[in-house]
């Protein structure tokens, strides 16, 4: 014979429920109630913040480009040397040429691997024109001390150097002027006539480095008024900035 079945308890719920069931809450492992079951809101975790990215380093003033427009310039009392040392003799002006001809290579290389490789420096910017100066330059004044050019192309190509120098100088503080595509296109036609020059050719050849040389000048004239030109503005960009400092500090002070 069966005893009777208990009944519901007096608040309509199973003996031993715990009273977090009855709220509708979860309980935890070991019979804990969560946040939820006592009326807490769980904390809520901020999301990581990643930290900005570091600035790119900057390349090294010793690096493969700036190397070359330093062997340029070591060139350049060589190319004059071998040049001397045997005007009238073949072998001398081959060498000479040589010299020269590796040092134009150099002025054509290094700065398409700057750019590639990101290795542009102050440095390199600065020096680059510089060398391809020095290189010109000599070769100049070599040719017309030989009586192989006449003194006239000389001193007009020699003014316009020394005048981009000193336009690069006079402006250093406000920023630094790159060679231009058209400084570049010179410096190409230069090198090309002059180092034929150094060669001992005649007729047909002859005619044909004279024309390169005439086309390299004006050229020279050309972007050496641009020069002067990208002078002035960058000149004037930095005295309107200044100005407009002046009157917020004088605005900020009032």
């Amino acid at each position: 014979m069966t005893g009777p079945v208990a009944g519901p308890s007096p608040g309509g719920a199973a003996a031993g429920t715990d009273p977090a069931v009855l709220a509708g809450g979860p309980v935890l492992a070991g019979g804990t109630p969560s946040a939820r079951a006592v009326g807490q809101r769980p904390e809520r975790t901020e999301p990581e913040r990643s930290a900005p990215n570091p600035p790119a380093p900057k390349p090294p003033v010793l690096n493969i480009a700036n190397v070359l427009t330093i062997i340029r310039l070591a060139l350049v009392p060589v190319f004059v040397g071998f040049l001397f040392a045997g005007p009238d003799t073949d072998g001398w002006r081959y060498a000479a040429f040589a010299a020269y001809a590796v040092a134009a290579i150099t002025d054509q290389i290094d700065g398409t691997i700057a750019r590639r490789r990101g290795l542009i420096t102050d440095f390199g910017i600065l020096v680059d024109p510089i060398a391809d100066k020095a290189l010109t330059g000599a070769a100049l004044v070599s040719l017309s001390l030989l009586d192989e050019l006449p003194w006239a192309v000389t001193v007009l190509v020699a003014v316009r150097e020394i005048g981009v120098t000193l336009l690069r100088l006079w402006v250093i503080r406000f920023g630094v002027i790159a060679a231009s595509r058209g400084g570049k296109a010179k410096t190409l036609l230069l090198n090309i006539s002059l180092g034929l020059y150094v060669l001992p050719l005649d007729g047909f050849a002859a005619t044909g480095r004279a024309v390169i040389l005439g086309c390299g000048v004006i050229v020279a004239v050309v972007t050496g008024a641009d020069y002067v030109y990208r002078a002035l503005a960058l000149r004037r960009r930095a005295g309107a900035s200044a100005a407009a400092g002046a009157r917020t500090e004088e605005t900020d002070a009032r």
